[in-house]
Order: structure tokens, then C-alpha cells, then sequence
């Protein structure tokens, strides 16, 4: 995996519940991912797609205290925290189209645009129970299918992931530093407001992706969702 697709995958594991599999399984995991992304092996800075950022290890640099933060903390603590921060009730929400769309009737063809996203790509399934607008979901999808891909993917909902960042950070919560990181893999800086981040969404796509090939080979489902789901 590429710098960008390393910090993706292991934000993704941090925003699921935290259950004893992410405890137990894939914590060493995602420990693994970081030290490949800190060490020699790590892909070349001529190899880091255009949405990457200046220094991947800049993007990455909260996660290793978050997942010493996960080790350390009893797992009944974590998942009352994780329940109460991501609450669209205090507008944290990890559902992406609702920053959009709320709950209303278009939020049906939002789900829908974001599933045939998936399937240009070769991506189809339950999603493992979960909506595929779920933040997780988007970021395994990300890591996976290529940096353009993810990218082109995220940033269109960077509005909502930007709103989510900024709220999680006002909550003063541990997980303000998996958001930064994920946000930190997108072109150009993130908004410092409110105002500025609700403006991403009329703005339209950043110059830096004008001109890239967003639609590489098509990943075959079965192998894609099987990575996805191991």
C-alpha cells in the first residue's frame, strides 16, 4: 500500500466500534501498518498520488497515541465513548450523505450515487451490515481501490468530513486525531470553520485532481469485499 492508502486503512479500523476484534485483532494489526508507514519500506515520496499530502508521517502522526490510547483504556469505556461521540444527535455523525441530505427522502439517491461509486470499482455487498456511506466502509473502499479512487470518493463528501472533524475536535475527543488524519490525505488544507467547510461543497473538486485518471482497472468484487471484511 502507498503512504495515503496505509493511514486510510488504519483510520478505518479506529472509527468501527471498538469490540474485542478490534481490540485483539486488529490493533496489532493497524500497529504493523504504522510502523511499515514509519520505516524504509515505506513507498517513495515519487510514488504518493497528488491527494496525499506533504508528509504522510505529518497525516499519521496522532494515530500512534490513539491506538495507545485503545490499549490502555477498558474496552466497556471505549465503546460508551465511541456511542457517545459519533451521535448525529450532537452532529458527529460517521454517515457521510447525512451531512448533506439529513434524514430526509434524498438521502435515499445519495446512498444510492455512493454504492455505484462502489460498483464502478467492482465493490458490491452488505457492507457488513453497515450503510456504504459509513466512514469506515469509505475508508476501506479508499485504501483499497487506489489513491485516486479514495480520493476522488472522499472528497466528494468533504464537507461532511470536514464538519465531523471539526465537531469531534470541539468535543475534545481522542478520536479529533483519526479525523485529522484522514483529512490530512486530501488536497489541500483543511478549513479552520464551520463556514469554511460548509463552503467545500459548492466549490466543487480541488485543481490538484483536474486532469488525474480517477477510474484505474476495476477490482474484482469478490477479492475486494473479502479484503474488505477480513
Amino acid at each position: 500500500m502507498t503512504p495515503t492508502a496505509l493511514i486510510r486503512w488504519v483510520a478505518a479500523q479506529c472509527l468501527c466500534y471498538p469490540d474485542e476484534r478490534l481490540l485483539r485483532e486488529q490493533l496489532p494489526l493497524m500497529r504493523e501498518a504504522l510502523a511499515e508507514l514509519a520505516g524504509p519500506s515505506a513507498a517513495p515520496e515519487h510514488t504518493r498520488s497528488p491527494s496525499s499530502p506533504e508528509s504522510a508521517g505529518d497525516a499519521a502522526a496522532g494515530l500512534p497515541a490513539f491506538l495507545d490510547h485503545l490499549a490502555a483504556t477498558p474496552e466497556l469505556d471505549l465503546a460508551a465513548h465511541y456511542v457517545a461521540t459519533f451521535d448525529s444527535r450532537n452532529r458527529r455523525c460517521l454517515y457521510l450523505t447525512w451531512w448533506t441530505t439529513g434524514d430526509t427522502r434524498n438521502r435515499g439517491a445519495a446512498l444510492v450515487a455512493v454504492k455505484d461509486f462502489y460498483r464502478r470499482y467492482g465493490m458490491a455487498g452488505d457492507f457488513g451490515g453497515e450503510l456504504p456511506d459509513f466512514l469506515p466502509v469509505m475508508l476501506e473502499f479508499a485504501a483499497l481501490a487506489g489513491d485516486a479512487a479514495g480520493t476522488e470518493l472522499l472528497d466528494g463528501h468533504r464537507a461532511g468530513l470536514e464538519l465531523l472533524r471539526l465537531s469531534v475536535e470541539q468535543s475534545g475527543s481522542p478520536y479529533a486525531a483519526v479525523l485529522r488524519a484522514v483529512c490530512g490525505t486530501l488536497p489541500g488544507p483543511s478549513p479552520r470553520t464551520r463556514e469554511e467547510a460548509k463552503a467545500l461543497a459548492r466549490s466543487g473538486p480541488p485543481q490538484e485532481l483536474v486532469g488525474i485518471d480517477l477510474a484505474p482497472a476495476p477490482i474484482p468484487a469478490s477479492a475486494l469485499w473479502q479484503k474488505v471484511t477480513s
